[in-house]
């Protein structure tokens, strides 16, 4: 179907055939004749290992500038790279490629694009193949996407498929490969919702570059069908590449792994420290590891028995056994893993991710923790902080890393402790489920695996050590971490309201939003524009609507001598729908009539008050813990609102009352709350992806608001100035979930309140202690001091008087055949103290106690020496018959037992019952 779309100008031009390679059966370009295969693997092996395809060799700094200057000298804007936590998306996390900084508003046509064309190096981040890293010498974590787009519009294009591909082979000339060696594989490219032709660039077996043309977007019954979906033409048609950093390094220098060529130096310290014997210039240690990587790009090694036949061909080539093989590269290969997974993390934590068990924390963690297991198996024991200072110094051009390090490094620290916790928690926890599945007869299943790591963080390699301790079988695929991961990589869909009325409002035009231009005026005059079931919806309004967090206004509409009550409002694509408490019946209301709206003032400004507060708050934490924090959430009430922040540790008291003292510092003075409608693009550019704190607006124009330092896109009701807000009173903060902080804070009067009820118990606590407020904690201090003091002498007492009891109940005792009995109601004694008693009275080994209480109810307690258990007498059936006649329950041993019950007036009953049921075992 897309065949017509690879029929360039520029392949006929430029001495290309298009052939179909025999082995995969795909299409490709190239300009020599005799060429055969696609060249890309496991059609053809790697030829660049060991000789290099480009004139000189690149660091990735240099590789990086010569790309990116390159295509600026060709009519491209440079642009700064974006984060790797995808902070203007809402369904996914990190960012996967150079198009995802575009997508959805850009690629749509909803947004124009920053620069027009632009090429950016984006570092990205994707998990999918986790567990090659390492293994396949080619995969990794974190890369680095090089890229140049064009956004072409019918009557505006800048240029499309055979530009792209001509910059492309220019680019390869440059670099001095060889023409001849470089063929243009067809790959039709599907994701995120669009669809196109795509050309795979490959040189000496290795993709370097995607060229994807992206006209097509998914629709549910299209006339086009990629990969089992259906698209059709899009208006809009975009030049998507990506050329892979690390990839053309490589590819420069021919190393025998990729890892070698982009980080050698802390490939080599790695190795120092875990002991590994190696030398990447001995000519014979080099050739293992080229062998391995040439072979492994043929085939997917993340399956182990692929990875098992990898083991045997390379043994074969080289001509020792496949467990020498393992040996050798085992290790090699988990320092390959540590390197990239600790770059990844330094990228991860330098843009701001922190370790939590939801999201991009959670993938954060999930790398983290595999770091650190890799690093325990090769005894490697130096902080992960180390190696992440590491990356950081190979990478200058990333300052902002250095500047975070002091946070980057605390973080870990954090991590590592909780990582040994959860190693010692989670053997317990395996052992105990690895016993139950070993009664059933059952292996342990994935999901339990997942489960085990999902929610109580225990690494799979722990569980089938354990497992396999207990004798119990482990069902674990090889690619365990990459499937847990592609299970969160993507944001759960939230489900929209579904209004009742929406295909009726939609004809309807977007309401005016009059609380923007007048912040403070609460009464106004409207034309109703439709009204139906109890809903009403006007031209204008100045009643906001439910949204960010923030609550609807109430208020009412005043029609003649009739007063409607609002009680909702709410905001359907674009029209403001108000919900009435009742429709009067007698009501003769019709379109076009005009109507008073009076909102409710107490409440708007109390709301207000607490959104403005929450800016406030949430640039003072940033200032007093730190630019990693990030809104995870926040809710606003007229009494009190809350803000969810990411931090990875507890907030103690004294930032409590930094943050706080801050707070209300910027209220005092009385800064300007400002807001402006701006451009998606200027926006971003101006102020960065802090503007989406709060989440991602819709739309190519955002209202950005500014209360004080703190910068975010906003469409609540605020104050005009912070002096507004009032005082700001912080009343608690607890941690949610790992990872995050809840701040929870009362503004403007509903602070005044609260400091009024906090003082209102300050003042009943020290009345009651008859100080002053001031001398409340040393009074209190000495109160608890004296307590204990109290509780550790009553406790002796208690001690001296139950000796002195079990003095006089032995003297008091019954003689029955040998066996001394003591039957004795106790006043005013717990179980723990009759229990105590009835154990120092059988140390004795002829007695036999049988004590009852009526203190909160009837205790029992019985106790029988050796001697009386050896003549039968059994204490727990002794209880529990004496239980049953009070009212409850109860049993225990032979020797020892309790029980008891409610029925206070059948004490006398129950011992008598004890006492013959005694006498008949001992004279039986």
């Amino acid at each position: 179907m897309l065949e017509d779309e690879y029929q360039l100008d520029f392949f006929k031009d430029n001495g290309f055939v298009r052939k179909q390679c025999p082995k995969c059966g795909k299409f490709f370009w190239t300009r020599d004749f005799e060429r055969v295969t696609c060249g890309d693997a496991p059609c053809d092996p790697y030829s660049f290992i060991g000789n290099p395809v480009f004139k000189k060799n690149f660091n990735l700094a240099e590789m990086r500038e010569y790309y990116l200057k390159f295509f600026e000298e060709r009519g491209h804007t440079r642009m700064k790279r974006y984060p790797v936590v995808a902070r203007w998306r809402d369904d996914i996390y990190l960012t996967i490629a150079s198009i995802a900084d575009f997508q959805p508003f850009v690629t749509s046509g909803e947004v124009a694009p920053p620069f027009n064309p632009l090429t950016i190096s984006q570092p990205c981040i994707r998990l999918s193949d986790l567990d090659a890293v390492g293994r396949s010498g080619r995969h990794l974590t974190t890369f680095e996407m090089m890229a140049h787009h064009a956004f072409n519009k019918p009557n505006s294009e800048i240029y499309w498929k055979d530009r792209t591909v001509e910059l492309c082979d220019q680019l390869l000339n440059s670099l001095g490969v060889d023409p001849m060696v470089v063929t243009y594989k067809e790959e039709p490219w599907a994701g995120g919702g669009n669809a196109g032709p795509c050309l795979e660039t490959l040189v000496g077996g290795l993709e370097i570059a995607t060229l994807v043309f992206m006209n097509l977007e998914q629709v549910k019954d299209g006339p086009i069908e990629i990969k089992g979906e259906m698209y059709r033409k899009m208006d809009n048609y975009i030049v998507d590449t990506g050329y892979g950093l690390e990839r053309f390094v490589w590819a420069s220098k021919g190393s025998p792994t990729i890892y070698d060529a982009i980080f050698p130096n802390i490939v080599k310290e790695l190795m120092d420290l875990a002991g590994i014997q190696h030398e990447l210039e001995d000519p014979e240690y080099a050739n293992i590891l080229a062998q391995n990587a040439r072979l492994a790009g043929l085939m997917d090694i993340s399956e182990k028995a692929n990875l098992l036949e990898l083991r045997k061909q390379v043994a074969s080539s080289i001509g020792i056994t496949p467990e020498k093989l393992s040996e050798i590269m085992e290790p090699v290969e988990t320092v390959y893993s540590i390197t990239d997974h600790s770059r990844c993390l330094t990228f991860m934590l330098g843009d701001g991710i922190i370790p939590s068990n939801v999201k991009a924390g959670y993938l954060a963690r999930l790398v983290l923790r595999r770091t650190l297991r890799m690093m325990k198996d090769l005894n490697i024991s130096i902080p992960l902080s180390e190696i992440v200072q590491m990356h950081i110094k190979n990478l200058p051009e990333y300052p902002e890393f250095a500047e975070r390090f002091e946070v980057i490094e605390d973080i870990l620290h954090h991590e590592e402790i909780k990582f040994q916790e959860t190693l010692e928690r989670g053997r317990r926890m395996i052992s105990k489920s690895a016993k139950h599945y070993k009664q059933t007869g059952q292996k342990i299943p994935l999901e339990t695996i997942i489960e085990m790591y999902d929610t109580h963080g225990i690494p799979p390699e722990i569980s089938k050590e354990v497992a396999d301790k207990e004798g119990v079988k482990v069902d674990l695929p090889d690619n365990f971490y990459s499937l847990v991961a592609e299970r969160h990589s993507k944001a759960e869909e939230k489900e929209e309201k579904v209004f009742p009325y929406a295909d009726r409002v939609s004809r309807l035009p977007p309401t005016k939003r009059l609380f923007y231009d007048e912040p403070t005026r609460m009464e106004f005059e409207a034309v109703v524009l439709d009204l139906f079931d109890n809903y009403i919806v006007c031209d204008s309004t100045f009643f906001y609507p439910e949204g960010g967090g923030q609550p609807a206004d109430h208020g009412v509409f005043i029609v003649d001598d009739v007063v409607l009550k609002v009680v909702d409002v709410q905001m359907v694509k674009g029209v403001i729908v108000h919900r009435i408490d009742s429709m009067e019946n007698e009501l003769h209301l019709r379109k076009g009539d005009i109507v008073i709206g009076k909102v409710d003032k107490d409440r708007r400004m109390a709301h207000a008050c607490h959104h403005t507060a929450t800016h406030i708050v949430n640039d003072a934490a940033r200032k007093v813990l730190g630019d990693h924090i990030w809104q995870a959430g926040a809710q606003k009430t007229e009494t009190r609102a809350r803000l969810d922040i990411t931090h990875y540790k507890r907030i103690t008291k004294e930032q409590l009352n930094q943050i706080e003292l801050l707070a209300n510092k910027t209220v005092m003075e009385n800064q300007r709350v400002t807001a402006e409608w701006m451009e998606r693009n200027q926006a971003e550019q101006k102020y960065g992806f802090g503007l989406y704190q709060g989440g991602v607006p819709k739309g190519n124009i955002i209202r950005v608001l500014k209360v004080a330092d703190d910068i975010e896109a906003c469409g609540g009701t605020h104050c005009t100035n912070t002096g507004l807000v009032g005082p700001i009173k912080i009343l608690k903060t607890e941690r949610i979930q790992d990872g995050v902080e809840r701040i929870e804070y009362a503004a403007g009067m509903a602070a005044v309140r609260a400091i009024q009820e906090s003082d209102y118990y300050l003042t009943r606590a020290s009345d009651s202690l008859r100080v002053l407020p001031e001398q409340l904690p040393a009074t209190i201090e000495r109160f608890f001091t004296e307590w204990k003091e109290y509780k550790k002498e009553n406790a002796r007492l208690k001690e001296e008087i139950a000796q002195l009891r079990v003095e006089k109940m032995l003297s008091m005792a019954q003689d029955l055949g040998g066996v001394r009995l003591v039957a004795q109601h106790v006043d005013h004694a717990d179980t723990e103290e009759l229990v105590k008693m009835a154990g120092e009275l059988t140390q004795a080994d002829d007695v036999m106690a049988l004590l009852i209480s009526d203190f909160n109810g009837v205790k029992i307690v019985a106790a029988a020496g050796k001697k009386a258990v050896a003549q039968g007498v059994d204490a727990g059936i002794v209880v529990r018959e004496m239980s049953r006649i009070v009212g409850g329950g109860g049993g225990g041993r032979p020797d020892m037992a309790r029980g008891g019950g409610d029925n206070t007036a059948k004490i006398g009953e129950a011992m008598e019952k004890g006492i013959s049921m005694i006498e008949k075992a001992i004279n039986h």
